[in-house]
């Protein structure tokens, strides 16, 4: 009969796996950055290039933290309590992003919106330029964070089930109105773990940026790309700072969703 490895073993497995690949590139990345003092994140704060990634970066996370809200709380909405033709494609349509190649994401884009397109053709002849300009990485970076309050938000829903709905229905509210008083509060804390995982990803993009925003400095460049420019260019302790901030971001979004798992675990306790 074969025996199940004792606990304290399992435990330590899982802390020599997570030192190895995260624990070593992190410390690595601080040693770096921190070679010649802290003075560096100084002077990346003077610098006009690293300020204008930032900036952009910002940008598109907040875009697509705010688009990605309102659509997944509509299609979490829809998917886990009504049931319609393709539903089964609408669930799937959720989940493409992540079964796709960010690049090839960003390669449909480029198809799409190009000058030598036509809907982007159309669109530059009228003055609107997607390819190459801020409205193409807001695009791609929506894209690519297009999954996460979705899944959250109906992956609780389901857990929890239609009683409390069905008794606000039956007291009169609208179904606008239970949703907006019932529903969204009852997977508040899903919400919110969605809405930190959508944001994390938005900042860290890469491929799918780099792929429609022809990385042009101080234009269309943006903090994942310019730790790509400046470690081509030899700034090597330039990159790993600006890669630090991007693991303190990281950082911070993992204690955030920390927090919240916890607090769902202890309501669920009291329930």
């Amino acid at each position: 009969m074969r025996r199940n490895p004792p606990e304290p073993a399992l435990i330590a497995a899982a802390l020599l796996v997570g030192a190895v690949l995260i624990g070593l590139p992190l410390a690595t990345i601080l040693a770096q950055a921190w070679s010649s003092g802290l003075g560096i994140y100084a002077h990346l704060a003077n610098d006009p290039l690293e300020l204008a990634a930032a900036r952009l970066t910002l940008l598109a996370a907040f875009c697509a933290v705010a688009f990605n809200t309102v659509f997944g709380l509509l299609a979490g909405w829809t998917l886990s309590r009504y049931r319609f033709w393709g539903k089964a494609m609408l669930a799937s349509a959720v989940e493409l992003p992540l079964s796709i190649s960010p690049v090839i994401s960003g390669l449909g884009i480029l198809l799409l919106f190009g000058a030598r397109a036509p809907l982007g053709a159309f669109l530059e002849a009228h003055g609107i330029k997607v390819a190459f300009a801020t409205p193409g990485i807001v695009f791609a970076t929506i894209l690519i964070a297009f999954p996460f309050v979705a899944r959250e938000f109906a992956a609780a829903l389901d857990q929890r089930g239609i009683e409390q709905e069905e008794t606000s229905l039956t007291l009169g509210a609208t179904a606008w109105q239970t949703f907006l008083r019932v529903t969204i509060p009852s997977a508040r804390w899903a919400l919110i773990d969605g809405i930190l995982l959508c944001a994390a990803r938005s900042v860290g993009e890469f491929g799918a940026v780099a792929v429609v925003s022809g990385n042009i400095q101080g234009i269309t460049e943006t903090l994942p790309l310019r730790i790509d420019a400046q470690y081509n260019q030899y700034q090597v302790t330039d990159a790993f700072a600006t890669a630090s901030l991007l693991a303190l971001f990281a950082a911070i979004v993992g204690l955030g969703r920390y927090l919240v798992r916890r607090h769902t675990e202890q309501v669920s306790a009291e329930e």
